[in-house]
This record gives structure tokens, sequence and C-alpha cells, in this order.
């Protein structure tokens, strides 16, 4: 078992949490984009619509949302390891579950299980990051994690296209089964304790089932209306929403460590910075989610070429992360973000403006802008949630971050299905260009960043 510590990990121990980490987010990641590039095939396979079969993105990032703050409250009662090597366990073993499903249900059911696996992991990888870093080196830390994430996103589609072009996409699931048990046992040697334990705190149950309510029934909603569900049952939804929600807030507002962390939530810039991580990932799932269809059905390029186009966007974002975590500190991470989320909205635009007949050169420029801009976004906006947050608040910031993220990608999966439905031929045109709309709101929030104090709260 690890000592605990006060400000990182000695060496070489840190490069072997690092790569424990590394290997346990890209399980997690590679499998979204696995699944984004599979969807057109697994709806044929299920004689499924392409808005049906939006359910397998949508059923694992409502699993997510639902447990992702409860889970980091647990992280901070119990240990991040703790909770970090469950979501491993949980994760590997429903990929097998995913890749023996039959129909659409068995394989949404199964995507649910492994969602709150995913959870686990997303909940408390923050946290892990800020403890395994030195406080001089998180900037760094921070965009590891980002090149991490964006590797495992450029690898996702390369891979995918490969798997389906020799075997079924079952093997797509399968293979995350093998690289979670790996990280898994690493994570035994090589990952440490929390340093700032809530031993005295107990797990309130009564907000984690609020917490779930309010989030569920966000997604049942905006997942219903897109999907054309009774309008009757949608009001019930929201309304239900609103009253549950209220009263969830209300709680966490009296709690001393809240599950749902309103208390960070009065930090401005943290506020702030979780607002644009969510307008900007729902505009980026936006794009994933309903390029592949484009690729395939309009253009009628295969799996593997689908891959291959798609691998510029997350390849680019690989490239420019580090370099836009070495520019955190230099300058504010508003203007950062600001000019990362312009050069992504002109990425997409360009994207729901291709011709009818597009070269692949034609595309990748395209893709290459939209990762270029979504790497220099990324790095100082995580910095900054994570930084502005006390150093016994890791968990809570962790969990929110990963939340705005899930409820980004979520609603960005939802809006797919809408467009869609609304646009039929035309769907990934329209959803690229609200993509491109919500990355330009999402670059002003951003800019409102600057009047902020930036400076870390070690409280």
């Amino acid at each position: 078992m690890t000592k605990m510590i006060n400000d990182g990990l000695p060496l070489p121990q840190r490069y072997g949490a690092i790569l424990t980490l590394a290997l346990g987010i890209t399980v997690p990641v590679l499998d979204s984009t696995l699944a984004n590039v599979a969807l057109p095939t697994i709806a044929r396979d299920f004689h499924a619509s392409a808005a049906a079969s939006i359910w397998i993105v949508n059923a694992y990032q409502l699993a997510i949302t639902i447990s992702l703050l409860s889970l980091a409250s647990l992280g901070e009662i119990f240990g991040y390891k703790r909770i970090y090597q469950l979501g491993l366990f949980v994760f590997s073993f429903t990929s097998l579950a995913c890749a023996l499903s039959d129909s659409l249900i068995t394989l949404t059911l199964a995507r649910i299980l492994q969602g709150f696996g995913a959870a686990a992991i997303l909940s408390v990888n923050m946290a892990m990051i800020r403890i395994v870093y030195p406080k001089r080196l998180l900037g760094r830390g921070i965009a590891t994690g980002a090149v991490i994430v964006a590797v495992s996103a450029s690898a996702g589609p390369t891979v995918a296209g490969l798997i389906l072009s020799v075997a079924s996409w079952p093997w797509l699931y399968a293979i995350n089964l093998l690289i979670g048990l790996i990280a898994l046992f690493m994570g035994f040697k090589f990952l440490p304790e929390n340093p700032l334990k809530h031993s005295g705190r107990r797990f309130d149950f009564i907000s984690s089932l609020m917490n779930a309510l309010t989030f569920g029934l966000f997604i049942s909603a905006i997942s219903g209306y897109a999907q054309g569900m009774n309008h009757r049952i949608i009001i019930v939804e929201v309304v239900a929403l609103i009253i549950i929600g209220w009263f969830f807030i209300r709680r966490e507002r009296l709690r001393p460590l809240p599950l749902l962390p309103v208390d960070l939530l009065r930090i401005p810039i943290f506020t702030l910075s979780l607002c644009t991580s969510m307008c900007s990932f729902a505009a980026y799932t936006l794009a994933f989610v309903s390029l592949p269809f484009f690729f395939q059905n309009s253009l009628g390029l295969d799996t593997r070429s689908t891959g291959f186009l798609l691998t510029f966007w997350p390849l680019s974002t690989m490239l420019i992360a580090p370099l836009s975590g070495r520019l955190v500190g230099r300058y504010h991470a508003g203007v950062l973000g600001g000019v990362g989320l312009i050069v992504f909205s002109l990425g997409l635009f360009s994207l729901a403006l291709l011709p009818n007949a597009p070269s692949h050169l034609n595309i990748i420029w395209r893709m290459i802008l939209c990762g270029a801009g979504f790497g220099l976004f990324q790095s100082p906006n995580n910095h900054t949630i994570v930084a502005s947050a006390p150093s016994n608040r890791s968990g809570g910031a962790s969990g929110l971050l990963g939340t705005a993220r899930v409820l980004g990608q979520t609603t960005g999966a939802a809006l797919v299905a809408l467009m869609f439905n609304l646009f039929q031929n035309h769907g990934t045109d329209a959803s690229l260009m609200l993509a491109g709309t919500l990355a330009v709101g999402a670059a002003l929030i951003s800019l409102t960043r600057v009047m902020q104090k930036t400076t870390p709260i070690n409280a």
C-alpha cells in the first residue's frame, strides 16, 4: 500500500501512477469514440433507426450523470483510490456484457451498467491527478490528462475502423476488458490513498437519490423531446424536475459538505468554467455523433475511412493540449479558452458548409481546425476548475467537472437525435450549425472570466 502524500508522489512511483491513470481514463474515452463510429453499423444490425440508436450513447451518459456526484462524495469519504478501482472493475466486466448483447434493448441495459463503472473512474480522476502531481506541476499534470484523453479519442476512430473491417462490432467492447484489468492491477501497486479523507463524514443517501432523480429527469426530458415522446409525459417530467431540483438545492445549501457542491458554485470563475465546459462538450458531441452518419450514409464511405477521417480531430487536440498546458499561468485561462473556442466554432461551421462531394483533404483540414481549437481551450479550463477549489474539496470539484462534461455530452447526443428527426437527410448539417453556435456561446462565457480572480484557493 502506498503512503499518504502531502504534495505529490515521489519518483518513480509518480510515473507508475500516471501510467495507471492513463490506462484507466483511456477505457471510457476509447469506448465512447468506438461506440460513435459503430452506431450506423449497430443500427443496421438491430434494424433500428439512426435516432433510436442514439440511446446506446444516451443510456451510457445517463448512468454516468445520475451517479457521478454520489461517487465523488464516496471518494472523499472512503478514498479516491477505492472508488477508482471499483470503477475499473465494473467497467471491465460490463464491457463484456455489451459485447454479448443480442438486441438494442440488451445493449442499452449493458451500457447503463457500464456507465456506472465509467462514472466511478471519471468522478475522481482529476482528484487523483491533483494528489499524484506536486502543486508546482499541477498545470502539467492536467495537460497530461488532456493529452491522454486526446490520444485515446484519436485512437478510437482508427481502432474502430480497423476492428470493424475484420470483425463484428461486439469486439469493440471486448477490447475494454483487457485494458481495464491491466489498469486495475497496476492501481493496487501505484495509486496513492487520499491525504484528506473525511473519515467522520457519512454518505447522504437522501441527497444521492434526489441527485439521481434531478439529473435523470433532466436527461429523460431532453432525450424524450428529441425522440418525439408524448408531450404530456415530458411536461410531467419537467414539473417533477423543477420540484425535486428545488428541494435538492435547498437541502444542499444547508449542509457543510454537500453532495452537490453548491459551496464551490459560489466561486464565480469556477462556475463560469463549468458552464464553458458544458457548452463546449455539447458542441463536441453534436459533431462527433452526427459525422459518422454523414460519412457513411451520405458519402458512402466504409468504417475504415470514417475512422481515418475522424482521427484528425483528436489527433490535433493531442498536439495542441501540451502547448496549451504550458501557456497556463502566462495567459489568462479566459483568453486562451475564448480563442480556442472561436477556432473550434470556425471548424464546425466550415464542416457544415462542406460541398456535396468533398475530397478527404477538404474534410481533414476542417477536422484539424476543430481539434486544435478544442485542445487550446481544454487544458486551461480544466486547470481553472481544479485549482480554484480548496484542496479538501478536490473530489467535489472533480465530480462537478465530470458532471458538466457528461451533461454537455448527453445534451449534445439528444440534440443530434432531435436534428435527425426534424431535418431527416440534413440532420448532420443542422447538428454542425447548432454545434458551431454553442461553441460561440461557450467562447463568450470564457471571455467573461477575464474579469474574475484566478488565484487558486488552497483552504
